[in-house]
């Protein structure tokens, strides 16, 4: 019985090794969505952090500023929810078989 808990404390840290290398690794990972057809395009990572806007010029009107703030919102929150599926689909490669179903851990 002592030498299967030691095999499966074992697993669970590397699976932690593992789960801290994919977070690290998130940061250089990113996703853009756009919204308006193109005019407005935002990249976050996959730590969920917006790295950079793109605005098309033709939107640029003091007149349409509404317009162009809601465009803004809807390609950060597609951004940022394509970055948080990306992240989840990184870490299951990790946990993969070694969680039980339905088991969520912090962070996952």
């Amino acid at each position: 019985m002592k030498g299967g808990m030691q095999g499966m404390l074992k697993q669970v840290q590397k699976m932690q090794a593992e789960i801290q290398k994919i977070q690290s690794e998130l940061g250089n990972l990113t996703v853009s969505e756009e919204a308006g057809g193109g005019m407005v395009k935002a990249t976050s990572n996959g730590n969920q952090e917006i790295v950079s806007i793109e605005i098309d010029q033709e939107v640029i009107k003091p007149e349409e500023k509404e317009i162009l703030e809601d465009l803004i919102v809807a390609a950060v929150n597609k951004a940022l929810n394509s970055a948080k599926k990306m992240a989840e689909e990184e870490m299951a490669k990790v946990t993969q078989g070694m969680l039980p179903p339905g088991l969520n851990l912090p962070g996952m």
